[in-house]
Protein backbone atom coordinates (compact mmCIF):
# COMPACT_ATOMS: atom_id res chain seq x y z
CA UNK A 1 0.00 0.00 0.00
CA UNK A 2 1.13 3.34 -1.09
CA UNK A 3 1.61 5.82 2.29
CA UNK A 4 1.63 9.24 2.96
CA UNK A 5 5.73 8.92 3.86
CA UNK A 6 5.72 7.83 -0.01
CA UNK A 7 4.10 10.61 -1.21
CA UNK A 8 5.55 12.96 0.79
CA UNK A 9 9.04 12.18 -0.68
CA UNK A 10 7.74 12.11 -4.00
CA UNK A 11 9.69 15.14 -5.87
CA UNK A 12 6.32 15.51 -8.35
CA UNK A 13 4.76 16.24 -5.08
CA UNK A 14 7.06 18.54 -3.68
CA UNK A 15 7.63 20.37 -6.81
CA UNK A 16 3.57 21.14 -7.01
CA UNK A 17 3.03 22.22 -3.50
CA UNK A 18 6.21 24.52 -4.15
CA UNK A 19 4.74 25.81 -6.98
CA UNK A 20 1.22 26.15 -5.60
CA UNK A 21 2.60 28.21 -2.72
CA UNK A 22 4.68 30.71 -5.03
CA UNK A 23 1.41 30.62 -7.14
CA UNK A 24 -0.77 32.07 -4.47
CA UNK A 25 1.88 34.53 -3.24
CA UNK A 26 1.56 36.24 -6.38
CA UNK A 27 -2.35 36.40 -5.73
CA UNK A 28 -2.56 37.01 -2.06
CA UNK A 29 -3.63 34.06 -0.49
CA UNK A 30 -3.10 32.61 2.52
CA UNK A 31 -0.66 29.53 3.15
CA UNK A 32 -1.72 26.13 1.58
CA UNK A 33 1.84 24.85 1.81
CA UNK A 34 3.50 22.34 3.57
CA UNK A 35 1.90 23.96 7.00
CA UNK A 36 -1.43 23.89 5.64
CA UNK A 37 -1.04 20.63 4.31
CA UNK A 38 0.62 19.14 7.41
CA UNK A 39 -2.45 20.05 9.06
CA UNK A 40 -5.30 19.00 6.89
CA UNK A 41 -3.19 15.50 6.68
CA UNK A 42 -3.11 15.06 10.22
CA UNK A 43 -6.40 16.48 11.33
CA UNK A 44 -8.37 14.26 8.48
CA UNK A 45 -7.00 11.20 9.93
CA UNK A 46 -7.37 11.59 13.66
CA UNK A 47 -11.01 12.29 12.61
CA UNK A 48 -11.65 9.07 10.51
CA UNK A 49 -9.43 7.46 14.11
CA UNK A 50 -11.66 8.31 16.93
CA UNK A 51 -14.39 7.54 14.76
CA UNK A 52 -12.80 4.48 14.27
CA UNK A 53 -12.81 3.66 10.75
CA UNK A 54 -10.36 1.18 9.18
CA UNK A 55 -6.41 2.00 9.13
CA UNK A 56 -6.56 1.73 5.29
CA UNK A 57 -8.95 4.49 5.34
CA UNK A 58 -7.47 6.65 7.87
CA UNK A 59 -3.80 6.29 5.50
CA UNK A 60 -6.16 7.39 2.55
CA UNK A 61 -7.38 10.25 4.44
CA UNK A 62 -3.95 11.24 5.13
CA UNK A 63 -3.03 10.73 1.74
CA UNK A 64 -5.88 13.10 0.85
CA UNK A 65 -5.27 15.44 2.90
CA UNK A 66 -1.83 16.46 2.03
CA UNK A 67 -2.31 16.26 -1.66
CA UNK A 68 -5.75 18.03 -1.63
CA UNK A 69 -4.60 21.67 -2.65
CA UNK A 70 -1.94 20.83 -5.56
CA UNK A 71 -4.52 21.46 -8.06
CA UNK A 72 -3.98 25.84 -6.77
CA UNK A 73 -0.74 25.19 -8.82
CA UNK A 74 -3.15 25.09 -12.08
CA UNK A 75 -5.20 27.86 -11.14
CA UNK A 76 -7.03 28.84 -7.67
CA UNK A 77 -10.49 28.47 -10.03
CA UNK A 78 -11.39 25.31 -10.21
CA UNK A 79 -8.41 24.09 -8.17
CA UNK A 80 -10.48 21.04 -6.80
CA UNK A 81 -11.18 19.28 -9.54
CA UNK A 82 -7.49 19.52 -11.54
CA UNK A 83 -5.82 18.41 -8.10
CA UNK A 84 -7.68 15.17 -7.96
CA UNK A 85 -6.49 14.97 -11.74
CA UNK A 86 -2.93 15.02 -10.70
CA UNK A 87 -2.96 13.14 -7.33
CA UNK A 88 -4.88 10.46 -9.84
CA UNK A 89 -2.22 10.34 -11.83
CA UNK A 90 0.58 11.27 -9.83
CA UNK A 91 -0.63 8.07 -7.69
CA UNK A 92 -1.38 5.80 -10.63
CA UNK A 93 2.92 6.74 -11.32
CA UNK A 94 3.56 5.29 -7.95
CA UNK A 95 1.69 2.46 -8.53
CA UNK A 96 -1.62 2.59 -6.37
CA UNK A 97 -4.29 0.64 -6.74
CA UNK A 98 -7.36 1.92 -8.75
CA UNK A 99 -9.67 1.65 -5.78
CA UNK A 100 -7.58 3.42 -3.68
CA UNK A 101 -6.67 6.21 -6.24
CA UNK A 102 -10.13 6.41 -7.18
CA UNK A 103 -11.17 7.33 -3.56
CA UNK A 104 -8.62 10.22 -2.76
CA UNK A 105 -9.83 11.75 -6.70
CA UNK A 106 -13.22 12.03 -5.31
CA UNK A 107 -12.44 13.47 -1.76
CA UNK A 108 -9.85 15.89 -3.44
CA UNK A 109 -12.20 16.75 -6.00
CA UNK A 110 -15.50 17.80 -3.66
CA UNK A 111 -13.33 19.40 -0.92
CA UNK A 112 -13.87 23.46 -2.08
CA UNK A 113 -17.15 24.71 -0.81
CA UNK A 114 -17.95 26.62 -4.67
CA UNK A 115 -18.59 23.01 -6.25
CA UNK A 116 -18.17 19.85 -3.73
CA UNK A 117 -19.65 18.45 -0.75
CA UNK A 118 -19.02 14.87 1.30
CA UNK A 119 -19.19 11.99 -0.44
CA UNK A 120 -17.56 9.52 1.26
CA UNK A 121 -15.68 8.86 5.03
CA UNK A 122 -12.11 10.18 3.53
CA UNK A 123 -13.87 13.21 1.50
CA UNK A 124 -15.68 14.13 4.80
CA UNK A 125 -12.55 13.83 6.65
CA UNK A 126 -10.95 16.14 4.42
CA UNK A 127 -13.49 18.72 4.31
CA UNK A 128 -13.54 19.06 8.13
CA UNK A 129 -10.37 19.21 8.41
CA UNK A 130 -9.40 21.65 5.73
CA UNK A 131 -12.09 24.20 7.07
CA UNK A 132 -10.91 24.13 10.56
CA UNK A 133 -7.74 25.66 9.65
CA UNK A 134 -8.21 29.18 10.28
CA UNK A 135 -5.16 30.61 11.86
CA UNK A 136 -3.03 33.78 12.07
CA UNK A 137 -0.10 31.65 10.80
CA UNK A 138 -1.67 31.45 7.42
CA UNK A 139 -1.68 34.99 6.73
CA UNK A 140 1.59 35.56 4.24
CA UNK A 141 1.23 39.59 4.24
CA UNK A 142 3.02 40.93 6.96
CA UNK A 143 1.52 44.75 6.11
CA UNK A 144 -1.53 44.97 7.94
CA UNK A 145 -2.69 48.46 6.56
CA UNK A 146 -3.06 46.32 3.29
CA UNK A 147 -4.98 43.48 4.82
CA UNK A 148 -8.44 42.07 2.91
CA UNK A 149 -11.44 40.26 4.58
CA UNK A 150 -9.46 37.05 4.65
CA UNK A 151 -6.21 38.14 5.91
CA UNK A 152 -8.04 39.89 8.11
CA UNK A 153 -10.24 37.17 9.79
CA UNK A 154 -7.48 34.45 9.87
CA UNK A 155 -5.24 37.05 11.51
CA UNK A 156 -7.48 37.56 14.07
CA UNK A 157 -7.38 33.90 14.73
CA UNK A 158 -5.14 33.49 17.61
CA UNK A 159 -6.30 30.04 18.61
CA UNK A 160 -8.05 26.93 16.94
CA UNK A 161 -8.91 23.92 18.42
CA UNK A 162 -10.80 20.83 16.59
CA UNK A 163 -12.39 18.75 19.72
CA UNK A 164 -13.41 14.97 18.57
CA UNK A 165 -15.94 13.75 20.63
CA UNK A 166 -16.77 9.60 20.01
CA UNK A 167 -19.18 9.71 23.31
CA UNK A 168 -20.80 12.22 22.17
CA UNK A 169 -20.64 11.96 18.78
CA UNK A 170 -19.38 15.50 18.16
CA UNK A 171 -17.01 17.53 16.15
CA UNK A 172 -16.44 20.88 17.86
CA UNK A 173 -14.23 23.74 16.12
CA UNK A 174 -13.77 26.12 18.87
CA UNK A 175 -12.00 29.57 17.61
CA UNK A 176 -10.53 32.55 19.53
CA UNK A 177 -10.97 35.87 17.51
CA UNK A 178 -9.40 38.92 18.39
CA UNK A 179 -12.19 41.34 18.21
CA UNK A 180 -9.73 44.28 18.17
CA UNK A 181 -8.65 43.19 14.94
CA UNK A 182 -12.15 42.01 13.06
CA UNK A 183 -15.67 41.82 14.52
CA UNK A 184 -16.94 37.91 14.74
CA UNK A 185 -19.44 38.88 11.86
CA UNK A 186 -16.61 38.90 9.31
CA UNK A 187 -16.14 35.57 9.98
CA UNK A 188 -19.27 34.35 8.78
CA UNK A 189 -19.40 37.01 5.73
CA UNK A 190 -16.33 34.65 4.09
CA UNK A 191 -17.15 31.28 6.22
CA UNK A 192 -20.92 30.65 6.33
CA UNK A 193 -20.58 28.33 3.04
CA UNK A 194 -17.71 26.61 4.67
CA UNK A 195 -19.35 26.23 7.84
CA UNK A 196 -22.27 24.75 6.23
CA UNK A 197 -19.95 22.09 4.31
CA UNK A 198 -18.40 21.03 7.31
CA UNK A 199 -21.66 20.61 9.36
CA UNK A 200 -23.27 18.37 6.44
CA UNK A 201 -19.57 16.60 6.14
CA UNK A 202 -19.87 15.68 9.84
CA UNK A 203 -24.04 14.39 9.20
CA UNK A 204 -22.09 11.68 6.75
CA UNK A 205 -20.22 10.44 9.28
CA UNK A 206 -23.38 10.49 11.48
CA UNK A 207 -21.73 12.82 14.05
CA UNK A 208 -22.43 16.87 15.24
CA UNK A 209 -20.96 19.61 13.76
CA UNK A 210 -20.63 22.54 16.85
CA UNK A 211 -18.51 26.10 16.34
CA UNK A 212 -17.54 27.76 19.55
CA UNK A 213 -15.93 31.21 19.14
CA UNK A 214 -14.95 32.99 21.87
CA UNK A 215 -16.23 30.80 23.98
CA UNK A 216 -20.29 31.26 22.94
CA UNK A 217 -21.48 28.47 21.10
CA UNK A 218 -22.79 29.55 17.81
CA UNK A 219 -23.57 26.19 16.11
Amino acid sequence: MITLRDVRNNEEVQALIEGTQRHLDVLGYTEHSIRHISIVSKRAADILKTFEYSEDRIELAKIAGYLHDIGNCVNRVDHAQSGALLAYRILKDMGMNHKDRTEIMMAIGNHDEKTGTAVSDISAALILADKSDVHRDRVVNKNISTFGIHDRVNYAVTKTNLELDNVNKKVILSINIDTDICPVLDYFEIFMDRTMMSKYAAKFLGVWFELVINNTKLL
